[in-house]
């Protein structure tokens, strides 16, 4: 059934019968060969058939598209569970927005201005988002909106898509804006799904409320980053994990710590571990500890050639080393090199 609305892309779907959908201005931008077409009046499909049609769009479209009326803006929020999976990437310095597919092929920008007044611009329409009329500006694979209060417009904007896509968010190394602890914040409140999550904790009030919010929902976050901890007094504490972690300056993780964590990958740059450490780490390992360990990366001062034995083996002899679990079930292959240990881990041949 969907295989024949793939015809239904942009240009056409801008037309509809106009006592069922207010004509999209976005037409503005649309060749003339297909202004000529005949309107389709979309929102006197089945519904099944109209999930299919949503299900066929590309974000560009689907967005574009669901800010042309509000009835069909409705039509698409009630079709969200069928939509497609996509990552929003936010850069909160910026007020930048992407939207990308899981696979980054399909790709539509969001930015957000100040709007300080009146905008004379032919190409500039107003639309509704989130109960605000606001104008907008649409170039190709892309869209530019302005508001009076652009932090609450940037906040709008994710409301919008959340009732759209089935999203993941994705926020980088913007912490020292206001604006990524107000969004982080507000994201977790809707338990929504992080791809990546960025931090650097700092020890203020503000910063440990946030981490403390963070923390207890770790299991929402793939991939957690925690960049530097700046103050040496300052130790995150995890009463959740996520899936995996990375940690750019970790002197403060402790053995306790990683002995603990569950996560599938764990990436130690800056620690503060020992050779005797990584010997009570592998042989944990090799009694059946870490179960959802894949790859494991640490990177020491105290990592050498010339410390404690590992698994009886100097540091260096371990480049290249196949270890395995007592039960035989995983196999581990080991790289070394200077101050660091690497190890990623495979089902073994016998299972």
């Amino acid at each position: 059934m969907s295989s024949p609305f793939r015809l239904l892309r942009i240009p056409r779907l801008v037309l509809f019968d106009k006592s069922l959908i207010t004509p999209c201005r976005f037409a503005s931008s649309i060749p003339h060969s297909s202004l000529s077409m005949p309107p389709f009046p979309l929102l006197r499909l089945p519904r099944v058939v109209l999930c299919d049609v949503f299900k066929s769009l590309s974000i560009e479209e689907k967005i574009k598209l669901s800010l042309c009326s509000k009835k069909v803006s409705i039509q698409i929020n009630n079709a969200r569970l069928y939509s497609q999976k996509v990552i929003v990437v936010l850069d909160c310095s910026s007020y930048k927005i992407r939207v990308h597919s899981e696979n980054i092929k399909d790709t539509f920008d969001i930015f957000n201005f100040y709007n300080g007044g009146t905008i004379n611009n032919p190409y500039i329409h107003q639309y509704q988002i989130e109960g605000h009329t606001v104008p907008v500006f649409s170039f190709s694979e892309g869209i530019t909106i302005f508001w009076k209060n652009y932090r609450e417009g940037y906040l709008s904007v994710i409301r919008y898509l959340l009732k759209i896509f089935q999203c993941k968010f994705s926020i980088g190394n913007n912490f020292d804006s206001d604006l990524y602890k107000t969004t982080s914040s507000a994201l977790f409140d809707r338990q929504v799904e992080f791809k990546t999550l960025a931090i650097r904790p700092n020890g203020s009030k503000d910063e440990n409320l946030l981490w403390n919010q963070i923390s207890s929902n770790l299991g929402l976050v793939e991939d957690l980053r925690i960049l530097s901890v700046n103050k040496p007094d300052v130790t995150p504490v995890f009463t959740s994990w996520p899936q995996k972690i990375n940690i750019g300056s970790a002197a403060w993780f402790t053995l306790k710590s990683l002995l603990a964590c569950p996560c599938t990958s764990i990436f130690l740059e800056g620690s503060h571990f020992e050779n005797n450490d990584l010997e009570v780490i592998l042989r944990k390992w090799k009694t059946g500890g870490f179960p959802n360990l894949e790859y494991l990366f640490v990177n020491s001062q105290g990592i050498t050639n010339y410390g404690t034995t590992i698994l009886e083996m100097r540091l260096l002899e371990l480049r290249g080393k196949e270890i395995q679990t007592d039960d035989g079930l995983k196999k581990a292959t080991i790289d070394t090199g200077h101050c660091r240990i690497e190890m990623s881990v495979t089902p073994s041949e016998q299972t």
